[in-house]
């Protein structure tokens, strides 16, 4: 019996249950990209909560478009060998004391994979193994010394692709005495490209609410700590439809389902599975999902101490760990708790008679450390060689934009001045409105800013980060 391989089978986008759902009201040629104006005109926009439902005798009105639909570029995610360590915490020296080179602590060891348009990648591993930070250096915003090559349909990180890529943190940012309809239609207003109107750019924040399910709570303020607003799983639905607003092509989210009940955990995944059969690239890191959860998974990364040991489909993970050796006591087990169980050095209850059945292994099953190397040598022998030949495939790659495109669009992504301080005055107005307004606080707060201006005033954007300590003392 051989270790299963990992194959890469074309994603057919069309057949998929979220393109079913919206291919009943539309057919596939009115499907059109976020940046196409909608064939309706501003007048005719009606609110998402008194549109009739359609009945069989009246004829359906198709929408503008589907941020569930397509992506508009997809993305193949390529990483190999990431490693990634930071110094360790080290204890108060002397004036007499020897200045000796702080230790380095190893965050990620070796990491690789292949993430293609159309598949939806878990990340599991136990508190500590590193799966906010490979997902973090993915996405680009990992600050100090990385070795390893991540690239981005054969290109590396750039302006572009970061336009490209919607990340979505473990803790959810956002305005709690804003509505769900207003936090979306401020950010529109700020996304969203010139040749769109206003009026259009509201549609699109209310076809982002329609499509995340929404719609029941619209009206209702996002809440926070100390407001009571939204659902845990429909503010997590909030921040993912942020990132959607500009129909990202790779979308990456931290945690999504923690803190969340089974079903709020069960609708964030339905959705997030609904935007990679859009032909995204979707990559999540997660904590202990139920069963229901992990057979949603196209592909899992197991991570353990930074060092990665089963890398491939998710349902052949259980195959891969029987086949070295390591089966679950009895059936009808969580095949994430198993993997959890072994990323932690805990193996199945195993006979001492039968160890000697599986390659000579004849490790106690209570050595956490030689169950971690055994399984970490296991990967680099039979998915590592496996993995790096589909690495190596050079895959072309048509629909990524060129150096001309990419200019163009970087000029056409960005609102004035102008609008950009109308879109925060309002909102910042909209924001507070539970609070009560004097002259005296409107004379604080403006002072307040112009004195901060003042201090940024004609400062360079490269080293605005090393002088915002200065500027705090002062």
């Amino acid at each position: 019996m051989m270790p299963p391989h990992q194959e890469s089978s074309n994603i057919t986008i069309h057949n998929s249950p979220a393109s079913i759902m919206l291919t009943t009201t539309r057919t596939a040629e009115n499907f059109v990209s976020v940046h196409a104006e909608p064939s309706t005109s501003a007048a005719d926009v009606v609110p998402c909560s008194q549109r009739p439902i359609p009945s069989q005798q009246q004829p359906l009105t198709p929408l503008p478009f589907s941020v569930l639909s397509q992506s508009l570029r997809p993305i193949t995610l390529k990483f190999e060998e990431v490693a990634y360590s930071i110094h360790s915490s080290a204890t108060t020296a002397s004036c007499f004391s020897s200045h000796k080179p702080k230790p380095r602590t190893s965050v990620l060891n070796g990491v690789s994979g292949v993430v293609r348009p159309g598949e939806l990648l878990a990340m599991l591993g136990p508190s500590g193994s590193g799966k906010t930070t490979l997902l973090t250096a993915l996405g680009g915003r990992l600050t100090g010394k990385m070795s390893g090559t991540i690239t981005y349909n054969g290109r590396p990180f750039s302006s572009s692709v970061k336009r490209r890529i919607g990340f979505v943190a473990q803790d959810d940012v956002l305005y709690p005495h804003l509505t769900v309809l207003e936090t979306l239609t401020y950010a529109a207003l700020l996304k969203l490209p010139k040749k769109l109107t206003t009026q259009e750019k509201i549609e699109q924040a209310e076809l982002i609410i329609v499509e995340l399910g929404l719609a029941r709570c619209r009206n209702n303020v996002v809440g926070g700590p100390l407001l009571r607003g939204v659902s845990g799983g429909e503010r997590k639905r909030v921040s993912v439809g942020l990132e959607m607003l500009v129909n990202p092509s790779l979308l990456m989210l931290d945690e999504p389902t923690s803190g969340l009940d089974s079903t709020a955990a069960h609708r964030i995944m339905v959705t997030l599975r609904g935007l990679a059969r859009g032909g995204r690239t979707v990559i999540t890191t997660i904590h202990q999902p139920s069963s229901g959860l992990y057979r949603m998974f196209d592909k899992v990364l197991v991570l353990s101490e930074g060092y990665p040991i089963y890398w491939g489909k998710a349902d052949q993970a259980m195959d891969y760990f029987g086949y070295i050796g390591f089966t679950p006591s009895f059936n009808f087990l969580n095949p994430a708790d198993f993997l959890l169980d072994l990323a932690n050095g805990i193996a199945p209850d195993v006979k001492p008679d039968e160890q000697l059945e599986f390659h000579g292994r004849v490790d106690h099953p209570d050595d956490q450390n030689s169950t971690k190397q055994f399984l970490i040598s296991s990967y680099k022998k039979n998915i590592y060689p496996t993995l790096k030949a589909d690495i190596s495939q050079n895959l072309q790659d048509s629909s990524f934009p060129t150096a001309k495109s990419s200019k163009s669009s970087e000029v056409e992504w960005n609102s004035s001045w102008w609008e950009q301080f109308k879109v925060l005055l309002t909102r910042g107005v909209q924001e507070r409105k539970h609070e009560s307004f004097s002259g005296l606080r409107i004379f604080q707060v403006m002072s307040v800013s112009v004195l901060s201006g003042l201090l940024w005033w004609h400062s360079d954007t490269s080293h605005i980060q090393d002088q915002v300590p200065n500027i705090m003392k002062s």
